[in-house]
């Protein structure tokens, strides 16, 4: 996997993840108070860390990395784009590169990031400010049994700010949502 390869992938990728964020009725959403759902960030899935540290040394020519925690025993790094990706009318800044872990099926684009408004600092607030999105969501989710669903706390050493997650994967495609965008999770490890 390198850097040129993820170029063709994108198209395929954001046609595939809009699709997935429109059937999960998150595209385009609104809180009551008209605050919108926005994109955080987009991430990868490498499989050797010959291919990660090409992609970052790539990244760092188009881009600024503002973090490289450990999270569940492995490194991470937050990249701000120079130039943003486009998916769909979101504009995403910044690109999450983890280090390989564990063999995956795809390497290249694997999800996106979704920021509810609300400042869920708990799984229950997130999954209320999730129903205020879609108040359908348990109806799309039992009408769809292809949709896996995890729950997680992910931390890195020193991060402040709770920051509840749940993911929804489909196939080969994922969508998180939480209610602090990535800059904000990085500016908690440096206030920590």
């Amino acid at each position: 996997m390198q850097y040129q390869d993820l170029t063709p992938q994108w198209p395929a990728f954001t046609q595939a993840i809009l699709a997935f964020s429109e059937q999960l009725g998150l595209l385009g959403k609104h809180d009551e108070s008209g605050e919108a759902i926005w994109c955080d960030h987009v991430a990868l899935r490498v499989n050797d860390i010959d291919s990660a540290q090409s992609l970052l040394t790539e990244f760092k020519q188009r881009g600024e990395v503002i973090s490289d925690s450990i999270i569940n025993g492995r490194p991470i790094y937050i990249i701000v784009l120079a130039e943003p990706l486009r998916l769909g009318n979101w504009q995403i800044d910044c690109v999450e590169l983890p280090f390989p872990a564990k063999y995956y099926p795809q390497q290249g684009w694997e999800h996106i990031e979704l920021v509810l408004p609300g400042n869920a600092a708990t799984m229950t607030e997130l999954e209320q400010s999730l129903r205020l999105i879609n108040p359908n969501i348990e109806q799309v989710l039992a009408a769809d049994s292809s949709i896996k669903i995890k729950r997680s706390s992910p931390q890195a050493e020193g991060e402040t700010l709770a920051n509840p997650t749940i993911a929804f994967k489909q196939g080969d495609i994922c969508i998180k949502v939480h209610s602090a965008g990535i800059k904000a999770v990085v500016e908690s490890e440096s206030t920590a």
